[in-house]
């Protein structure tokens, strides 16, 4: 089979290099590439692209920037996917640990400096047995539910058309214009959905007021899913047992801002996915939709322009 020539961009890595030729593509210049591997922001993308290109692959899993950018916009006639899926591992292995930390009342444990045994106990929880709600079961919200399979937690797994989804320990699976539902039956909430203008301010006052006090509401995706006055203001009345943020709103999170210092927040600077991580796990995307273009066949990750994602 012959080589399929595909651009790179802004810069030529050895390491994407090396994912074009494992995925059947040569590496080659943009006028006579067929598809762009693009390992940049929007800023500095071509303002126009050749009639050759079909396909271009971006690096990033969120694309709302590039929405605001008007990228898409400009290049009606080409297919984008995003690198959504890519990072699944690590970033539920990081939800994992803030839900863990904060059922088990980690944070306090930290701060301590003396014996406070009969004081924590009341506090400290299990995910055994506990209903868990991941609202976005994509890529990570599925990796998800294999990592708390083995906690015997039971899963609510929400997706924007309520295809169920199939996988051990999911219970339930919810439409997202049925999310109003699930709120007062969950132990916990997990938020790993998507920006878009439908998703902004998805968990908020009301919502964290159907909650109960030893709920901890975990955000993974986009700090502008969570209304953050909202949830501060329910972490210091107890409405909520507590809050595992790896991503804020306003981001980064100011000095001094609140949220540093509550005792039942943990916030992390949206490491879920570290650059040695992430950049690894891109260049097998890569490969993988490469391998799928060279052949046509679907590509992962794909960017529904109407659907903002």
């Amino acid at each position: 089979m012959t080589s399929v020539p595909i651009a790179l961009g802004p810069a030529r890595t050895t390491l994407l290099e090396q994912a074009i030729a494992a995925g059947g593509g040569t590496v080659a210049d943009l006028d006579s590439a067929r598809a762009l591997v693009w390992d940049g922001e929007p800023d500095g993308f071509p303002e126009r692209l050749p009639d050759g290109i079909e396909w271009v692959q971006l690096f990033s899993a969120g694309v709302e920037e590039w929405f605001d950018s008007g990228v898409f916009e400009r290049h009606p006639g080409v297919v984008f996917t995003s690198a959504a899926g890519a990072f699944a591992n690590s970033v539920a292995e990081h939800a994992l640990m803030l839900l863990l930390a904060g059922v088990r009342y980690l944070p306090e444990h930290i701060r301590a400096r003396s014996w406070r045994q009969a004081e924590f106990f009341p506090h400290v929880g299990t995910l055994r047995g506990a209903t868990v709600t991941i609202v976005g079961a994509g890529g990570i919200g599925r990796e998800l539910i294999t990592l708390l399979h083995p906690f015997g937690v039971r899963v609510i797994a929400v997706n924007r058309s309520g295809t169920p989804v199939s996988a051990p320990g999911v219970v339930e699976t919810v439409p997202a214009h049925r999310l109003s539902e699930v709120w007062p039956r969950t132990d916990h909430v997990v938020v790993a959905a998507p920006a878009t203008a439908d998703t902004r301010h998805l968990v908020g006052k009301a919502e964290l007021a159907q909650l109960k006090p030893t709920s901890w509401v975990i955000n993974i995706a986009r700090g502008s899913l969570v209304d953050t006055d909202a949830l501060v203001q329910a972490l210091c009345d107890g409405t909520i047992g507590g809050a595992g943020l790896d991503v804020t709103d306003p981001e980064p999170l100011p000095d001094g801002h609140p949220l540093w210092d509550l005792p039942n927040a943990i916030v992390t600077p949206h490491d879920s996915n570290p650059p040695h991580l992430r950049t690894a796990a891109f260049a097998d995307h890569v490969t993988e939709n490469i391998r799928r273009f060279v052949s046509g066949h679907d590509l992962i990750a794909r960017i529904d322009i109407v659907a903002g994602y």
